[in-house]
């Protein structure tokens, strides 16, 4: 697996906003330029955006932007809650193995360390996506259903669909933190449904969690605003340690 830096999420988010059109070849030394970087980190971005799905391979060693429809990446999102739903029943049912559970709760531990500040840095947003792909992981692996995480798999292969996939572009820095900090939250709430062994809870909080991807991506349809700190009091007193 390819690791995201700064650069391809400024990539990513140039896609999600429409900076960067369907089927628009992308040029090393132009995207340089526009970023003001050199094309070395350009170069090493554009296989791991081809990786998440959302460029295609143009010529010999080009890239494009993948045509894809916002409905296409919603019901992908919405079609992997409801696959890692259901894992999370499963292994809250099953019950939780040592080794899964330690895994979970290293996610929480990491996640909590980046919330130390009232603020996330781009390098913690990319720090937080890589913990957030590594937590949905353990989720599918722990149910033991080979076929959920095939079908998974295959939901994350669909543009912004990946539990890795943050873009923020259109966010201010308050909100971006408002957003990850509480879906860190629910994280929290699952890994005690499925430690206390609450299939019904731990299926309801992982199909609610992903609302929070919708809204950081203004991807809903119902046009929902984005979630802030303060419509949550649990939340809230988390925050400020109270």
């Amino acid at each position: 697996m390819l690791r995201p830096t700064s650069t391809t999420l400024q990539l990513r988010e140039m896609i999600l906003n429409g900076e960067l059109a369907p089927d628009e070849r992308l040029r090393e030394a132009e995207l340089a330029l526009r970023l003001g970087t050199s094309r070395m980190p350009i170069r090493q971005a554009l296989p791991v955006l081809a990786q998440e799905g959302l460029l295609v391979r143009s010529g010999q060693r080009g890239y494009a932007v993948r045509a894809f429809t916002p409905d296409e990446s919603l019901d992908a999102l919405r079609l992997r809650a409801s696959l890692e739903g259901m894992a999370a029943r499963t292994l809250a049912e099953r019950g939780a193995s040592p080794e899964i559970l330690d895994g979970l709760r290293a996610c929480l531990a990491e996640g909590d360390a980046l919330f130390t500040q009232r603020e996330i840095t781009v390098d913690e947003e990319l720090r937080y996506g890589e913990m957030n792909a590594r937590f949905h992981a353990l989720v599918l692996a722990g149910a033991r259903i080979p076929l959920l995480e095939e079908l998974a798999a295959r939901c994350n292969l669909v543009p912004f669909a990946a539990p890795r996939a943050i873009a923020f572009a259109h966010l201010d820095k308050r909100t971006v933190f408002d957003l990850l900090f509480y879906a860190h939250r629910q994280h929290h709430s699952i890994v005690e449904a499925i430690a206390a062994g609450k299939g019904d809870r731990a299926e309801f909080l992982f199909r609610d969690h992903a609302v929070t991807q919708e809204n950081s991506m203004h991807m809903e349809r119902t046009g929902q605003v984005a979630v802030r700190i303060e419509e949550f009091p649990e939340a809230a007193r988390a925050a400020s340690g109270h």
